[in-house]
C-alpha cells in the first residue's frame, strides 16, 4: 500500500469488539482522524487519494454494521468521506465504466441500506457519457422490479431498499437536469406529506427558482399544524429573509400565531429588531395560554427577570424546570422573595421517592440556605430541613442525601 494509505486505513479498519458504545464512540474519533488526513493529503495524486478514500468508505460500511453508533460519530465518519469522494473523483476523472459501477454497487449491493450517494455531486466526474450509463443502470433495476409495494410496506416490501434507492436517484437526477416538472413529480409526490413539500421547496431553491420554493415552503407550511408543517414555516421564513426580506415579519407573525412557542416568539422578535416594540403585547398575550413559553420568552430573549418572575406567578407556572431558571436569575434580585417557591418545589420533589428526587431536593435546600446567609430567613429554612427530616425519617436514603448536602 501506499503511504497515504498506510496513513488512513488502519485508523478505519478494527476488529475490536463496537458493540460497547464507548468502544464504538472512541473508534469513530480514530476514524475522523483518518478523514482529516485524507483532506489534507491535498500534495498527493488525486487518483491516490481517490482510491485510498474508495478503500475507506468500505471498510468504514464494514465497521459500522459491527458497531453500536449510538452516538452517530462512526455514522458522521462515514457521510465525510462520502462527501469528499465526489470532489476526489472530480479531480482524478477516473474511467466512467468503473465509477458508475462503484456508485451501483455501493447502493445496491445489498451490503448497507442506510447510506444514500448524490449523483449530482457525481456529475462533473460522469460527464454526459457517465451520466447516460449511470441512469441505464438505474434504469435496468428498475425494470427487474415487480409491481409497487403496498402502502405502507415501504422498505420492508421485497426490493424495498432498491426502490427507496431508486426513488432517492430520481429525485437527485430531477434537480440535476433542472426539470420544475420532474422535481414536483419525485419530491411532492401525492402532496400527502408536509415533509415532501418542504423536499419539494429545497429542491427548486438548489436549481435557483425561489419563486416557486417560496410557494411550495408556504404550501408545506399551511399543511396541518404539526412538526413537519413548523420545519416548513421556518424554511418559508429563511427563504423570504434572503428573497423578500419585507414579508418576513409578517411571516414570522402568522408562524408565532399558529405555533405560539418561546422559540417562534423568538424569532419574531430577531426578525422584528427596531420595530419589536409594537409586537410587545401582542406576543405575550398569544403566549400567555403557555405559561413555560411566555416565561421562558421574557427570560431567554428579552432578558427580563422580572417580567419572567411576574407572568410566572399571574400564569400559574407548574413547570420546575422553567422555574428553576427563573429562580436562578431573580435570585440576584431578590433572593428572599423566591424562598417560598423553592421551598414548594423541594415539596414537589419529595412527592416521589428516588434518588435523583432526593438529590435535586437536597441541592435547593443548600441553595435556601445560601441565599438566607446571614439574615434572619435563615432559621426558617432550617426549620424547615428539621421538618423534613422528621416527616421523611423512614426514607433513609433521602435522609443520606441531606447529609451529603451538609444540611443541619
Amino acid at each position: 500500500m501506499s503511504d497515504l494509505a498506510n496513513a488512513v486505513l488502519p485508523l478505519i479498519r478494527t476488529r475490536a469488539d463496537l458493540w460497547r458504545w464507548n468502544a464504538a464512540d472512541a473508534h469513530g474519533r480514530q476514524m475522523h482522524q483518518a478523514v482529516d488526513l485524507l483532506e489534507a493529503a491535498q500534495d498527493q495524486p488525486p487518483a491516490e487519494r481517490l482510491a485510498v478514500c474508495q478503500k475507506a468508505i468500505t471498510s468504514a460500511v464494514a465497521v459500522i454494521l459491527k458497531a453500536d453508533d449510538s452516538s452517530g460519530i462512526i455514522g458522521n465518519a462515514v457521510r465525510r468521506l462520502l462527501s469528499l469522494h465526489p470532489q476526489l473523483a472530480a479531480q482524478a476523472q477516473p474511467p466512467v465504466v468503473r465509477l458508475v459501477d462503484w456508485l451501483i454497487a455501493f447502493q445496491f449491493d445489498g451490503k448497507q441500506d442506510f447510506f444514500e450517494i448524490d449523483p449530482v455531486a457525481y456529475a462533473p466526474a460522469l460527464g454526459d457519457l457517465g451520466l447516460k450509463r449511470y441512469r441505464d443502470q438505474l434504469q435496468r433495476l428498475r425494470d427487474e422490479l415487480g409491481p409497487r409495494p403496498g402502502e405502507g410496506e415501504g422498505r420492508t416490501a421485497p426490493g424495498g431498499h432498491t426502490r427507496f434507492a431508486l426513488d432517492w436517484n430520481a429525485r437527485r437526477l430531477a434537480v440535476l437536469d433542472r426539470d420544475v416538472d420532474a422535481i414536483i413529480a419525485t419530491h411532492a409526490r401525492d402532496r400527502a406529506v408536509p415533509r415532501w413539500l418542504h423536499d419539494t421547496a429545497e429542491a427548486l431553491a438548489e436549481i435557483d427558482r425561489p419563486d416557486l420554493a417560496i410557494d411550495w415552503a408556504k404550501q408545506a407550511t399551511d399543511h396541518g399544524d404539526g412538526h413537519q408543517s413548523l420545519q416548513a414555516a421556518q424554511y418559508w421564513c429563511a427563504l423570504l429573509a434572503e428573497h423578500r426580506p419585507d414579508q418576513v415579519l409578517a411571516a414570522r407573525w402568522e408562524v408565532l400565531d399558529r405555533w405560539p412557542t418561546s422559540s417562534t416568539a423568538s424569532d419574531l422578535h430577531q426578525a422584528a429588531g427596531a420595530d419589536w416594540p409594537p409586537y410587545r403585547g401582542q406576543v405575550l398575550n398569544r403566549l400567555a395560554s403557555r405559561p413555560r413559553d411566555a416565561v421562558l420568552f421574557a427570560l431567554l430573549t428579552l432578558n427580563e427577570p422580572e417580567l419572567a418572575w411576574d407572568l410566572a406567578h399571574q400564569l400559574n407556572l407548574n413547570d420546575a424546570d422553567a422555574w428553576g431558571r427563573v429562580l436562578k436569575e431573580y435570585e440576584k434580585l431578590d433572593p428572599i422573595a423566591t424562598l417560598p417557591v423553592h421551598s414548594r418545589l423541594v415539596e414537589e420533589l419529595l412527592v416521589d421517592a428516588g434518588a435523583q428526587n432526593y438529590q435535586r431536593a437536597a441541592k435547593r435546600l443548600r441553595t435556601m440556605r445560601a441565599l438566607t446567609a446571614g439574615t434572619s430567613h435563615r432559621p426558617d429554612v432550617d426549620a424547615l430541613i428539621a421538618h423534613l427530616r422528621e416527616t421523611h425519617r423512614r426514607r433513609p436514603r433521602l435522609l443520606q442525601e441531606f447529609d451529603r448536602a451538609h444540611l443541619p
